[in-house]
Parts: structure tokens; sequence; C-alpha cells
């Protein structure tokens, strides 16, 4: 099971960035997909998330701003990020919580968001 994530890129405070995730592979179902930010010493952050079935769920500091659209029949999770802010640029993550021969929590490679003041 991989994940492939695509979008990221530089953009001015206040610009507007669209991150995409597909999952490949032996996936059955997915129980649950989102978005994560690195933060510097390595800790990963919620960006938004969503369990099949379930409400969306966004960190505090991004409510109102992004967007997660999950489609679990197709594999994908995208993220609008609007009105981007410089304390947000990190490494983005694609994560699934998966069923494929077994129950496996997944990580994409990372996307790299640069907001520019």
């Amino acid at each position: 099971v991989q994940l492939q994530a695509s979008g990221g890129g530089l953009v001015q405070a206040g610009g507007s960035l669209r991150l995409s995730c597909v999952a490949s592979g032996d996936v059955r179902s997915i129980n649950k997909m989102g978005w994560y930010r690195q933060l510097p010493g390595g800790e990963r952050v919620m960006v938004a998330e969503q369990i099949r079935g379930g409400s969306i769920m966004y960190g505090n500091s991004v409510k109102g701003r992004f967007t997660l659209s999950a489609d679990f029949g197709k594999k994908t999770v995208a993220l609008q990020m609007n009105n981007l802010k410089p304390e947000e640029s990190s490494v983005y993550l694609c994560n699934a919580d998966v069923n494929s021969d077994y129950r496996v929590v997944v990580w994409g490679q990372g996307t790299q968001v640069t907001v520019s003041s």
C-alpha cells in the first residue's frame, strides 16, 4: 500500500495551494484519511482528517481556511489551503488508516509547502 502526494510548492502569504493524495496497492477499504504537517522537531500534527462516514476534523489554526475533501471510494484525499501563513511552511504528509491483508497506517512521502512573507 502506498500513498502518493502532490501539489506542494511556494506561495506568498495569503495565497492558496491544493494538495492531493491517492492510495494505491492492495487497498480493500480505508478507515480514515487526512493530512498532517511535520514540525521542526519531527512531531507530526494533524491538519485535517476524516473517518469514513464521519465528520471532518480540522486543527484549530486552520478552521475556516482549509478544506478537506476525501473520497473513500476513489481512495483520494485533497486539502485546499487558503489564506496561507508563513508559519504554516512545512512538509505536509498524507496519512491513511487502511484495510489490506491487515490493518495498517500508511504515510505518504511528504510534500513541501513554503509560504513567503
